[in-house]
């Protein structure tokens, strides 16, 4: 796969690596960007792998009412500085993120808020209808797996695709924040409401 000029800014843009690095990343990924982000993550290259360990004692709580009044969300969103809470980029993410909270319904942040009695009750179920394909124990196992990734692809914020793009996913959307801000950004929680849902 030719390696272009857009590929490399893509890249860039989500990972905040040099334009170099981005280039030799593609280059060994054979273009997969997905890969390549693992190969700059790998050499400790991305901005925003680097900056995830810092301390975030800042951010916003927003809140956002949809549609006639009958979706609302409250967001917490945290930063490292208040100078960065009071940005106009950070503060259109939140606002970004809550809209697609109204809009998608996650359930948790990320999957490591799922409760373990959840995702057990999620593969019990999930074996159950795969045992009626008929196939080996194995096989059934690895489908359970890529199931429970789709459980938490549909259930986790961070994990879902952002729907103003979908070719991101929310925390590629964060990530790529941090890169173009400079600080580590933790979406801590969230809740939402529609009216008449208890």
């Amino acid at each position: 796969m030719a390696i272009t000029a857009e590929l490399v800014k893509d890249l860039r843009e989500r990972s905040g690596a040099g334009i170099m690095d981005c280039k030799e990343a593609l280059n060994e990924t054979k273009g997969n960007m997905e890969a390549a982000i693992d190969y700059l993550r790998k050499k400790g290259l991305s901005k925003a792998a680097k900056k995830a360990g810092r301390a975030t004692s800042e951010g916003i709580i927003y809140s956002y009412i949809h549609g006639g009044a009958k979706i609302g969300v409250m967001l917490e969103v945290n930063c490292e500085t208040d100078f960065v809470a009071r940005n106009e980029k950070f503060q259109e993410m939140v606002k970004d993120i809550a809209m697609h909270i109204a809009a998608v319904r996650p359930a948790y942040v990320n999957p490591d808020e799922v409760p373990a009695d959840v995702v057990e009750r999620e593969r019990s179920i999930l074996a159950e209808q795969a045992k009626g394909s008929g196939k080996p124990e194995a096989v059934i196992a690895k489908i359970v797996d890529g199931r429970i990734s789709k459980f938490y692809e549909e259930s986790c914020l961070l994990k879902q695709k952002f729907v103003k793009n979908p070719d991101i996913t929310i925390e590629e959307l964060v990530k790529a924040k941090i890169s173009e801000i400079g600080e580590n950004i933790i979406v801590r929680r969230f809740v939402r409401y529609q009216l008449g849902e208890s």
